[in-house]
């Protein structure tokens, strides 16, 4: 589907819940026109108006994407095809222009702005300034009806996607040495994933270490990464590359030293509770708690159910994640084209620990993996 296509699609689907949207720098206005997102700072980087950087959409006419100056320049964005493009000078007020692009959507006199969940409270400000009988509800929850089912070209990418994070982490494997930090392998995955054609990283990469010398740590980031890996101890990879504007999301475990007989078996059974939740997801038979279910029961039976200690997955698409959940409470029917991560854990803070995770599309028969290499625990001795 063509952005003009997606644009006319919002377009129909928000006249009937609002007059005018606003999305700011984000998924939901990539989806729409392609306006590439960069790589998020720690720190907030402000320009001047920056609150008004954002498209704005009413049913009808052509959208209006506006930038401050040092965005539209400095991000490349000043030759931006299939969409008019106004840029806010150094100097200029971002209200004033605000309010001549509104005044030309022929807004009624209480009009109804749907806004990006992305948005910054200064933007909403700025808006309840210039349009005070405004009433506000969420531009995402409209177009996610859209976002949620993937097509052909999409399913496409995020295969794509995919197939650059298995190769950056096939690189990374011969890499793995005993000693090695945490730091030192995080550090590895985030080269192999730009050397092989990844924007960056899709979310912080995130490893979840355990063994009988090196326990488990939630957080405290800092202090943890710096921590040398010995055998025996287990590595839990989470991690995934950019294409295209679609996220990857994929997780594997190494074992640092021959595993023992419970490290194996841990091993064996997310694998085969990762089996039995892609074999539920069946479009228009299981909602999501029904797949999370069936993949859970696998390590329930076995006795490690408390050391499952989240959900088995979530949407995914131009966002690491994104609803549905496939988590008990979720009534949601699962439809053909939906992408979900699926992925079980076994986490014992002082024992051996397990995970796996892969992309998968929902398909009549069950789900369809997107990735499919290194099934087997990869030993490091």
């Amino acid at each position: 589907m063509s952005y003009n296509e997606r644009l006319q699609r919002f377009q129909e689907n928000l006249s009937a819940v609002a007059d005018v949207a606003f999305f700011p720098m984000s998924a939901d206005l990539q989806y729409l026109t392609g306006t590439p997102r960069d790589i998020p700072n720690f720190g907030w980087t402000l320009h001047p108006g920056a609150w008004l950087e954002g498209i704005w959409i009413t049913p009808g006419k052509d959208p209006v994407l506006t930038l401050p100056r040092m965005t539209a320049e400095f991000g490349g964005l000043s030759d931006l095809k299939g969409v008019q493009l106004r840029v806010l000078g150094d100097w200029d007020d971002p209200a004033t222009l605000v309010r001549e692009i509104l005044g030309k959507f022929d807004l009624p006199a209480q009009p109804r702005v749907a806004i990006g969940d992305r948005a910054h409270g200064e933007t909403v400000v700025g808006l309840q300034t210039i349009l005070p009988d405004a009433k506000f509800v969420s531009g995402t929850d409209i177009l996610r009806r859209q976002r949620i089912i993937k097509d052909a070209d999409e399913i496409a990418t995020m295969r794509k996607a995919g197939e650059i994070t298995e190769a950056a982490f096939a690189d990374v494997l011969p890499k793995l040495k005993h000693g090695m930090t945490e730091l030192d392998v995080m550090s590895e995955v985030n080269y192999q994933l730009r050397r092989h054609g990844s924007l960056g990283e899709s979310f912080t990469t995130s490893l979840y270490n355990s063994g009988p010398n090196h326990p488990l740590i939630f957080g405290h980031k800092e202090g943890k990464s710096a921590r040398e890996l010995h055998p025996p101890v287990a590595i839990l990879f989470d991690f995934g590359s950019i294409y295209d504007g679609f996220c990857y999301d994929y997780g594997r475990t190494v074992s640092f030293g021959e595993p023992d007989a419970e490290f194996q078996r841990v091993h064996r059974l997310i694998m085969e509770a990762q089996a039995a939740g892609i074999a539920a997801l069946k479009a228009g038979e299981a909602t999501c708690e029904q797949v999370d279910a069936a993949a859970r029961q696998v390590i329930i039976d076995a006795g490690y159910g408390v050391e499952f200690r989240h959900r088995l997955g979530h949407g995914i698409g131009m966002d690491v994640h994104e609803p549905p959940f496939l988590t008990k409470g979720s009534q949601t029917v699962v439809q053909e084209g939906m992408m979900f991560t699926v992925e079980p854990s076994i986490m014992i803070f002082d024992k051996c620990s397990a995970r796996v995770e892969d992309v998968i599309v929902v398909r009549p028969g069950g789900g369809e993996k997107l990735t499919n290499g290194f099934q087997s625990l990869y030993v490091v001795d």
